[in-house]
C-alpha cells in the first residue's frame, strides 16, 4: 500500500533566517494576491476566461521585473503559491470551499518547497534552499522519500512539515469490532461499556479568551499595545488547538490498535452544527441552547476524530464501517424494536417492548 504522510517538527532558525522566512512568506502572499486580482479582473472583462496556471505563471518574470524583491525569493516558492491558488479555485468549483479570498498578513504565513531540500537527521539539521541549514527538534524517525516541504510560522514559532510517501505492507489485524457512539456529554462511548470522557479544551480557556478580547478591543487599533494583545490571544487558540489534537490522537491510535473492525455513526458535522438563528422573516426556536450544543460538538472535534479513524485503521489493516444513524438511539439492541418512547431521555434507553435498560 503506497503511504503518504507528513512528519512536522519545530524548527530554530537564527536571526538572518526567521527575517528570510517572513521574507519568502510575504512574497507567496504577494503573489497569491497579485494572481488572484488578476484573475478577476480578467473574468470581469470575458466570463468565459477559466483559470490556467501556466498562464499566470508566465506573469512571473515581469513581475520579477516590476517588484524586485520577488526576485530574492526562490522561485519554486512562487509558482507553489500560485498552485495553491489554482487548488483553491479546484475546491470552489466543486462546491468544496468558498471563493479564494485575499491573503492577509501574519494570517497563515507559510510556503513550500517541491524540491532542492536536504535533511540530515543524524545532525538534527535541514537544507532549505536560500536560507541554508536550519536545526530542527528531531522527535521522531521521517520515512519514505520526500515529496515536498512546508515552511509555516505561528505564534512565534516556527514549524516545518516535510511529506513523504513509501510502500509499506499492511498487516491483518488480529483486533476485535467495536461500535462507537459520539455524544457531548461522553466525547465516545463504545459497544463493549467504555467510554471516554470530553476535554472541553475550548470551554476550558473560554473565560481567559473572553478577558484578552475584552482587552483587545480597548486598545487602538493596529498600535504596538493592540499587536501584542493579539498575540496573546494568538497563543490562547494555539494552546486549545493543540491539546485538542493531542487528545484526539491519543484516543484514534488505541481504538485503532485494539479494534479492527470500527463501526461508526454517518453524522454530518457541518449540518448539526448549523446556527439555528433563522432569518429575520421566520425567527429560529432555542437559539441560546443550540449555540451552546454547536459549540460543544464543534469544541470535541468529532469530524477531526472521524478523519484520524480512516486514515490510521487503513494503516493498520482495519476497516471502519460508517453506519446510518437514522433511529440508532431508538432502536433496541435486544429485540429490534423501534419506537421515540425507548428513549424518554437523554441518558437513558429503556425499550418499552422487552424492557431492556442501559445508558443511552
Amino acid at each position: 500500500m503506497l503511504i503518504r504522510k507528513a512528519f512536522k517538527f519545530e524548527i530554530r532558525p537564527n536571526g538572518e533566517q526567521q527575517r528570510k522566512i517572513a521574507q519568502f512568506c510575504g512574497c507567496s502572499h504577494f503573489v497569491f494576491n497579485k494572481a488572484l486580482d488578476w484573475q478577476k479582473q480578467a473574468y470581469e472583462a470575458d466570463s468565459k476566461t477559466k483559470f490556467s496556471y501556466t498562464k499566470l505563471a508566465n506573469f512571473l518574470p515581469q513581475w520579477k521585473i516590476e517588484f524586485s524583491f520577488l526576485k530574492e525569493c526562490h522561485s519554486q516558492v512562487l509558482q507553489q503559491s500560485l498552485k495553491d491558488l489554482e487548488s483553491a479555485y479546484r475546491h470552489f468549483f466543486a462546491k468544496r470551499a468558498d471563493f479564494p479570498k485575499f491573503k492577509k498578513k501574519g494570517l497563515k504565513d507559510s510556503f513550500r518547497y517541491p524540491q532542492g531540500c536536504k535533511i540530515e537527521q543524524e545532525n538534527d539539521r535541514l537544507w532549505l534552499p536560500k536560507i541554508g541549514w536550519v536545526r530542527y527538534r528531531n522527535s521522531q524517525q521521517i520515512l519514505g522519500e520526500i515529496k515536498n516541504v512546508t515552511i509555516s510560522k505561528k505564534c512565534g514559532h516556527f514549524f516545518v512539515s516535510i511529506q513523504t510517501e513509501f510502500e509499506q505492507v499492511i498487516p491483518t489485524h488480529q483486533g476485535s469490532e467495536i461500535g462507537i457512539d459520539m455524544g457531548v456529554a461522553r466525547f465516545a462511548t463504545l459497544s463493549n461499556g467504555g467510554f471516554f470522557e470530553p476535554l472541553n479544551s475550548f470551554k476550558k480557556h473560554q473565560e481567559s479568551l473572553r478577558k484578552a478580547q475584552q482587552s483587545l478591543s480597548r486598545k487602538v487599533k493596529f498600535s504596538r499595545n493592540w499587536l501584542k494583545q493579539k498575540g496573546k490571544i494568538g497563543k490562547i487558540h494555539h494552546k486549545i488547538s493543540n491539546a485538542r489534537k493531542d487528545y484526539l490522537h491519543k484516543i484514534s491510535t488505541e481504538i485503532c490498535k485494539n479494534h479492527a473492525m470500527i463501526y461508526v455513526e454517518d453524522l454530518q458535522v457541518a449540518n448539526m452544527s448549523k446556527s439555528a438563528k433563522g432569518t429575520a422573516e421566520q425567527q429560529g426556536k432555542n437559539v441560546a441552547q443550540k449555540s451552546g450544543l454547536n459549540r460543544s460538538i464543534l469544541d470535541q472535534g468529532w469530524f477531526e476524530f472521524r478523519r484520524q479513524l480512516d486514515y490510521k485503521s487503513a494503516w493498520l489493516g482495519g476497516y471502519v464501517v460508517a453506519v446510518n444513524p437514522k433511529n440508532t438511539s431508538r432502536t433496541c439492541p435486544c429485540c429490534g424494536h423501534i419506537a421515540k418512547e425507548n428513549r424518554q431521555t437523554q441518558a437513558n434507553f429503556a425499550c418499552v417492548e422487552c424492557g431492556y435498560r442501559e445508558n443511552a
